[in-house]
């Protein structure tokens, strides 16, 4: 199939490495964002009214809204924290339908949530397909071979979208991923249809459930396969820490996936980021999808401005129901 009938999206096409920040610049200017942040974001939203006008209209260009066919609704959990107060301040500046957010703390169980909308999921679908080739392993009861974990490391630590290209076709593409999300405890997530593995449609709440898979002890992945995954996640390259470490306690570990996509008709940016924090002594596995953004960088302020947000408010009504 052309190009062109996927509006212009190579195959879980991203910037190429060498244009990523490096870590001192990125951390340099996020301070200089968070100091100028809602100023800066409402130029950012003035510049891009037209685009994004074009946006709301090209629902099958952004990945918009949408309920997946052959799955239910989407439904917050039952007793869910809504952050849609807390998370006001971000949405008031952005619209409420370009991000989702979705919590699960560790000790308690409990869940916080804002926004329920599928959202393409870019770069994070690498841990899915991961974890779907691990499962596949643990069927065939062998362990990964030496290019598999070459091609894993690549993919995870790096976000090299070769070695993903060639693990997506090795996992049987979107067959192989969605059947290993019945396993898995996913519900709302149908992989990219043929090389496209990027344009993968989650929410925010699947993508937790899957953080849950792999960081938590109910889980169809054996220990083993549980711990490679998170090996790997706690050694992602540092241009790219951003995005839910932001809402980490600082000097806490931070295991983490990102992506980012710029949509070739709008030229807007999904940027999500997914991974297991600790925040105030709790352990929280968090994921902030968005979509809409002008620029890259106004797109991961927005995504970590919302962790912050999210994380905190979580942490304290957790507090508070401890001691009340």
């Amino acid at each position: 199939m052309a190009d062109s009938d996927w509006n212009g999206i190579e195959p879980g096409s991203e910037i190429p490495v060498s244009r990523r920040r490096k870590r001192a610049e990125l951390r340099r200017r996020r301070n200089r964002r968070r100091m100028t942040w809602a100023v800066a974001v409402g130029a950012v939203l003035l510049g891009a009214a037209t685009s994004y006008a074009a946006y709301r209209l090209n629902r099958a260009d952004t990945g918009a809204s949408t309920v997946l066919p052959g799955h239910l609704p989407v439904f917050a959990p039952p007793g869910s924290l809504d952050l849609s107060s807390q998370l006001a301040p971000v949405t008031s500046l952005f619209g409420a339908d370009n991000m989702s957010v979705a919590l699960l703390d560790k000790e308690t169980e409990k869940w916080a949530t804002y926004g329920g909308d599928v959202f393409d999921t870019a770069s994070i679908v690498k841990v899915d397909i991961l974890s779907t080739l691990l499962l596949q392993a643990q069927d065939a009861d062998r362990a990964l071979a030496a290019e598999e974990r070459d091609l894993t490391t690549d993919m995870i630590e790096n976000s090299d979208n070769d070695a993903t290209s060639t693990l997506w076709t090795a996992i049987g593409s979107a067959a192989g991923l969605d059947k290993a999300n019945q396993r898995l405890g996913l519900k709302q997530t149908r992989g990219g249809e043929g090389t496209v593995w990027g344009l993968t449609q989650t929410t925010a709440v699947d993508q937790v459930r899957l953080l849950a898979a792999v960081f938590g002890d109910k889980s169809p992945l054996n220990a083993e396969s549980r711990s490679y995954v998170r090996h790997l996640m706690y050694h992602i390259a540092p241009d790219q820490d951003w995005g839910v470490s932001a809402a980490a306690d600082t000097g806490k570990p931070t295991a983490l996936k990102n992506g980012w996509l710029q949509r070739s008709q709008t030229h807007l940016w999904d940027v999500n980021s997914v991974g297991r924090i600790e925040k105030n002594g709790r352990t929280f596995y968090m994921a902030v999808l968005s979509n809409g953004a002008g620029t890259e960088d106004s797109g991961i302020e927005f995504v970590e401005q919302a962790a912050r947000s999210a994380a905190t408010a979580f942490a304290k009504s957790l507090s508070r129901a401890v001691t009340s």
